[in-house]
């Protein structure tokens, strides 16, 4: 067995070695065929147009010289095709996202619909010519359209990219697009404009005018898409530092956007409108409101409210200054504050600090912080007769109205304490019954429940009626 070993390995060298001499029998016929033949040969043709013996061909005719310069030119053969070799494996490829569009047609008597934005470019090559071809910084993805007439048929185009790398190949995804060229036509739109940015502004200052150098605006495109154009809007941006007090200023550089009925901006428009500005004047506009304090809960039984101080001074006459747009302060008659006073009144008093909420529309306000008192006293009750309900938030396009006139009179049991209800008239109680009519949108008749509203907070009412009202 140990002797079969051994001969097994003799046998396998034997192999490697005929292996060996096959191989490079091989490659010495190539070169022999492909070198040794084609030199000698070369060298034979010189030889017999001089016609003599030169010292060229006795350096030849030595037959080591032809030896070394065979394995020469074997040699190079080598490198050059492993160069090649190495070439083709070190192949790489790399994507270029989002590569911008360059469509070749002409401007200003046509429309392209349909080219998209950026498109993917794969670079495939060495890394060298990659490398060179990101730097260089003149890669295009171009769709020429200068043979194509317009047509409302789209066409179907391939893109081509402006490689500056020769030895690069790429692929464009996608590489074709469907486009289609439309004549381009001219209207013209009138120019409405937006505030951008208003709350950049101080807050105590508000926009009392803007006027538009310009009122209307040329725009260019395919008529279809005019057709679309609901309205022209001229973006008036109020983010700028120099806004800083009341007065006129000019804004300029202004942004026009075309906008289609659903509120969508229209792409693929031009908008002519040169130099156009705007003229801004700002003001600051103010009012002095009450802040009417709004209890929620109910105090325990047997006792009122007997005085509310706000910032150790009676509610009555405190007040606080709103800052907005004048259309808005106009509206507002009071900045409300809700107090929890379930369970309160055997404490004698109940202390708050109560952050104030901005009305809808106010910008700034002079106090966003106020500290409530509400004192407790023993409570007493009157009744009193209120003559007339109104109605409150009747649903667009209806009216609402009481079925009978004595639906009108509402008996309402007050309760306070007894200096408050004291100085209660019938006459002027600063009560008032309504009905919220919010959900009643159908036609009809309903009984709907009576609410109270007064301007007394240290009051509390109780009112137990319903009224007819007819819905038409």
């Amino acid at each position: 067995m140990m002797q079969m070993i051994p001969e097994m390995k003799v046998k396998r060298m034997s192999k490697i070695v005929k292996t060996l001499k096959r191989i490079f029998l091989g490659i010495y016929k190539i070169i022999d065929k492909l070198i040794v033949i084609p030199i000698s040969t070369l060298i034979y043709k010189i030889q017999n147009k001089i016609g003599r013996e030169s010292k060229i061909e006795k350096l030849l005719n030595k037959s080591h010289v032809l030896l070394y310069l065979s394995l020469a030119f074997a040699l190079v053969l080598f490198f050059v095709i492993d160069k090649e070799a190495i070439t083709l494996v070190n192949t790489n490829a790399e994507v270029l996202k989002n590569q911008p569009i360059k469509v070749i047609y002409n401007s200003s008597a046509y429309v392209v619909e349909g080219i998209p934005d950026t498109v993917d470019v794969t670079l495939i090559g060495g890394k060298n010519e990659i490398y060179l071809a990101r730097k260089l910084g003149s890669n295009e993805v171009i769709v020429d359209l200068t043979d194509y007439p317009a047509s409302d048929t789209p066409v179907r185009v391939k893109m081509t990219y402006s490689k500056n790398i020769d030895k690069l190949d790429y692929k464009i995804d996608p590489s074709f697009v469907t486009v289609t060229i439309k004549k381009k036509v001219s209207d013209t739109k009138t120019i409405s404009y937006d505030l951008l940015n208003q709350d950049s502004l101080n807050p105590k200052l508000s926009v009392k005018s803007v006027s538009l150098t310009k009122t209307e605006a040329v725009v260019r495109g395919s008529q279809d898409t005019l057709d679309k154009i609901a309205t022209i809007k001229a973006l008036i941006n109020l983010d700028n530092e120099e806004l800083t007090g009341a007065g006129k200023y000019t804004i300029d550089n202004i942004n026009l956007v075309a906008y289609g009925s659903d509120g969508q901006i229209i792409e693929n428009v031009e908008i002519v409108a040169t130099n156009l500005s705007a003229k801004v004047e700002l003001d600051s506009y103010s009012k002095k409101v009450p802040v009417k304090v709004v209890t929620k809960g109910e105090l325990v039984s047997g006792k009122a409210i007997s005085s509310i101080l706000i910032n150790d001074q009676d509610a009555s006459g405190f007040e606080v200054t709103i800052y907005g747009d004048e259309s808005v302060l106009e509206g507002i008659t009071s900045v409300p504050v809700t107090i929890d006073v379930k369970g309160q009144g055997n404490n004698g008093s109940k202390t708050s600090i109560v952050s104030i909420s901005k009305p809808a529309g106010v910008r700034s306000i002079s106090e966003e912080s106020i500290t409530v008192v509400l004192n407790f006293g023993d409570a007493k009750q009157k009744t009193i007769t209120l003559n007339g309900v109104k109605t409150r938030n009747v649903p667009n396009g209806l009216s609402a109205n009481l079925l009978s006139e004595r639906e009108k009179y509402v008996d309402v049991q007050v309760i306070g304490v007894e200096s408050v209800i004291d100085e209660l008239s019938q006459e002027d109680s600063g009560i008032e019954a309504y009905v919220d009519l919010t959900g009643y949108s159908t036609p009809g008749n309903y009984s709907v429940p009576v609410l109270i509203e007064g301007n007394d907070s240290r009051l509390q009412f109780v009112v137990t009626k319903n009224v007819n009202v007819v819905i038409s």
